[in-house]
C-alpha cells in the first residue's frame, strides 16, 4: 500500500483556533455535518423491535430493506433498480475508500477521479495500490482505467450534470471496459431541476451493466450518526461485492438497518429538509456576495464553491478572522486553489450570525 495523504482537515487547526475566540463563537462552515434533528419515523424505526433482536444481521439485509431501497430509487429518481441489486453499507465514505480494493484492482490499475473531488476517492485507489488519475469534465477514461468516479452533484462544487453528459460518460467507460462508480450522495438535495442517476434509463440505456451508484442517508436524512448508506446497479458487481463483505464482516448493524429501510419509505422528511437548505444557502450566497466574493455553481448539495479570486488559504484566514471556518479548494485537487468550500449545514441561528459578520 502507497503512503497516504495527511488528513486535508488536520491543517485546519490554525485557522480553527483563530475562528474560535472570535467574541461571537465560531461558526462551522468547513463540514456537511447535520445539526438538524433524526426524523422521528427513523428514530421510532431504530428503537423499535429491530433494537431487541440479538442475534448477527445479514451483510444483505433483509429484502424488506432492499426493496425499500429500491423503491425510492424509482420514486424519486425514476431509476428503478432490482432490490436484488441493492446492498447496505456502513456509511458511503467506507465504500469509496474499500470499492477499488473490494473490485480486486491493484498496481497498474488506474483509477479515474474527477478533477475537482472528495479526498477519499483519490485514497480508495492508494489503498488498493493503483493510481488515480485526474480527469477533467469530459475527458475520456484514462489508458489502464478499470474504474472511474463520476459525482453529480459534485462535492465541492455543487455542479450537476446533465444526463446526456452523464451518458456519454457511461458509455466511454463501457467501451474503455471500467466500472463507473456514481457518487450519488447529494443526488437529494438539487433546488432547481432534478439532478439525474446514472441509473435512470436516459443515463444507462435500461441496462446497469458496469455501473454501480452510491447512495447516503447522511445528508437527505440527517443519519451521519448512523452510518447509513447503500451501493446499488450492476447485480454481479452488488454480489461480487456482497461475497468479499460476507467475509470481511462489513455488516450494517439490524437496528440501522430498520432505520434505513423506515428513512427509504419516507419522502415527506427528505422534502422538508432539502427545503431548510435551500433557505439556509440562499441567505449565505447573498451575503457572500454583498461581501465581495463570487460564488460558482454550487445549484445543489450542501455548499457554496466561492472564491474572492486569491489563494484560497487567504481566504479561510480571513473567514476565520470573522470567527467563520471554511475548507479551502485545495483539499479536492490544484483546480481549486483559489476557490474556499462553505458548508450549508449550520443551525439558522450560526447561519444568521455567519451573514451578520459579513456584512460588517
Amino acid at each position: 500500500m502507497r503512503a497516504l495523504p495527511d488528513f486535508p482537515w488536520d491543517s485546519l487547526a490554525g485557522a480553527r483556533a483563530t475562528a474560535e475566540a472570535h467574541p461571537r463563537g465560531l461558526v462551522d462552515l468547513s463540514v456537511g455535518t447535520p445539526v438538524d434533528p433524526v426524523p422521528a419515523v427513523v428514530r421510532e424505526a431504530l428503537a423499535g423491535p429491530a433494537a431487541d433482536v440479538p442475534g448477527y444481521p445479514t451483510t444483505y439485509g433483509p429484502a424488506s430493506l432492499r426493496e425499500a431501497i429500491a423503491g425510492s430509487l424509482d420514486r424519486r429518481f425514476g431509476a428503478p433498480v432490482d432490490p436484488a441489486a441493492v446492498l447496505p453499507t456502513i456509511g458511503s465514505k467506507e465504500l469509496v475508500a474499500w470499492l477499488p480494493t473490494l473490485l480486486g484492482l491493484g498496481p497498474g490499475d488506474v483509477v479515474g477521479v474527477p478533477e475537482l473531488a472528495y479526498p477519499t476517492y483519490e485514497v480508495g485507489a492508494l489503498i488498493a495500490g493503483a493510481t488515480p488519475v485526474r480527469m477533467a469534465d469530459g475527458d475520456p477514461p484514462p489508458a489502464g482505467a478499470r474504474l472511474v468516479w463520476l459525482n453529480s452533484p459534485s462535492n465541492p462544487t455543487g455542479r450537476v450534470l446533465d444526463a446526456e453528459a452523464l451518458r456519454e460518460s457511461v458509455l466511454a467507460c463501457r467501451a474503455a471496459g471500467a466500472v463507473v462508480a456514481s457518487d450519488e450522495c447529494y443526488l437529494s438535495l438539487s433546488f432547481g431541476e432534478p439532478a439525474v442517476s446514472v441509473l435512470a434509463p436516459a443515463v444507462s440505456g435500461g441496462a446497469h451493466s458496469g455501473l454501480l451508484a452510491v447512495h447516503s442517508f447522511s445528508k437527505s436524512s440527517n443519519l451521519a450518526g448512523y452510518r447509513a448508506a447503500f451501493v446499488a446497479g450492476d447485480l454481479a458487481l452488488v454480489e461480487a461485492l456482497l461475497e468479499i463483505r460476507k467475509h470481511a464482516g462489513m455488516i450494517v448493524p439490524f437496528p440501522v438497518q430498520a432505520a434505513m429501510a423506515a428513512a427509504a419509505a419516507d419522502d415527506a422528511h427528505v422534502a422538508e429538509q432539502v427545503a431548510l437548505y435551500d433557505k439556509r444557502r440562499l441567505r449565505l450566497r447573498v451575503a457572500l456576495e454583498g461581501a465581495g466574493y463570487r460564488v460558482d455553481h454550487s445549484e445543489a448539495g450542501l455548499y457554496l464553491w466561492t472564491t474572492a479570486g486569491r489563494p484560497c488559504r487567504d481566504t479561510v484566514d480571513s473567514l476565520a478572522a470573522l470567527g467563520i471556518l471554511v475548507a479551502p479548494g485545495e483539499f479536492y485537487g490544484p483546480a481549486g486553489a483559489s476557490h474556499v468550500r462553505i458548508a450549508v449545514t449550520a443551525t439558522d441561528e450560526r447561519i444568521d450570525e455567519a451573514v451578520r459578520r459579513l456584512a460588517g
